[in-house]
C-alpha cells in the first residue's frame, strides 16, 4: 500500500507505549491511595476494597477489559480506560500489604504522638517507604499493559484504521504473513523486545533499592586488577 514499515513502527510505538503508561498512570491514581486508606484505617472500608478487589481478580485480565470496551465502545481511550481499571486491583493489594508492615513501625507512632494527621503521615511517612517496591511492580505493569493493549488492537477493540499500533500492524500483517511474513515479524518483534527489556529493568530496579541484591567484587578479584 505504499506505507513505510519503519516509520509505522516508530509511530506505533509512540502510541503503544503512551497507552500503556496512561495505564499504568491510571490505576497508581486510584489504586495507591485506595490501598493505602484501606490499610492504614481498616474496618468495613478495609472490607469492601478487598472484596471489590477479589471479585476483580477472580476473572482474568482480558476478559474484563474486553467488557470494559464493550461497554464503553471501542477506540484506544476507552482500551486505556478499561484496562487502567482492571489494574487497579493489584496495585491496590501490594500498597495495601506494604502499608500493613509500616504502619506498625515505630516511626508512625512517632508521628501521631506528635500531633500529625493520619493523611499527612500516610502521603509523607508511609507511601515514601513503599514507593520502591510499587515502582518495581509498575514497570512489570508496563509490560503487561503493552502485550493487553496488542492484543486489544489484534482483535479490533485498540487503534482505529488507519493509526498504526503494533497490535493493530500485528494484525494487519498477518493477512500477508506468507507472501511478506515482515509485516508480522517487525511489529512482534517489538513487542517482545520492549517485553523483555522492561522485565530486565525491573530486575536491575530491585537489585539497586535492594542492598542484599548487590553483587560486591571479591578481595581477591580487586587485588588481581590491582
Amino acid at each position: 500500500m505504499g506505507r513505510d514499515l519503519f516509520s509505522r513502527l516508530l509511530y506505533g510505538g509512540r502510541v503503544t507505549l503512551l497507552s500503556a503508561l496512561a495505564v499504568v498512570a491510571i490505576s497508581v491514581v486510584i489504586g495507591v491511595p485506595l490501598g493505602l486508606f484501606a490499610a492504614f484505617y481498616g474496618g468495613k472500608f478495609d472490607s469492601i476494597v478487598g472484596r471489590c478487589c477479589d471479585v476483580l481478580l477472580s476473572f482474568p485480565s482480558l476478559l474484563l477489559a474486553f467488557l470494559f470496551v464493550a461497554a464503553l465502545g471501542r477506540g484506544i481511550s476507552n482500551a486505556v480506560i478499561a484496562l487502567g481499571i482492571v489494574y487497579v486491583p493489584m496495585i491496590t493489594r501490594l500498597t495495601r500489604s506494604l502499608t500493613l508492615v509500616e504502619k506498625t513501625k515505630t516511626y508512625v507512632e512517632a508521628a501521631e504522638s506528635v500531633g500529625f494527621s493520619r493523611p499527612y503521615i500516610l502521603f509523607r511517612h508511609i507511601l515514601p517507604n513503599c514507593v520502591y517496591t510499587i515502582l518495581v511492580q509498575l514497570t512489570l505493569d508496563l509490560a503487561y499493559a503493552i502485550l493487553d493493549l496488542a492484543a486489544l488492537s489484534f482483535i479490533g477493540l485498540g487503534v482505529s484504521p488507519p493509526t498504526a499500533d503494533w497490535g493493530a500492524m500485528l494484525q494487519e500483517g498477518r493477512n500477508f504473513l506468507l507472501q511478506s511474513p515482515l509485516l508480522a515479524l517487525a511489529p512482534g518483534t517489538a513487542i517482545v523486545i520492549t517485553v523483555i527489556s522492561l522485565n530486565i529493568f525491573s530486575d536491575c530496579i530491585t537489585q539497586y533499592f535492594d542492598p542484599q541484591g548487590r553483587v560486591l567484587p571479591s578481595f581477591d578479584k580487586m587485588e588481581r586488577q590491582t
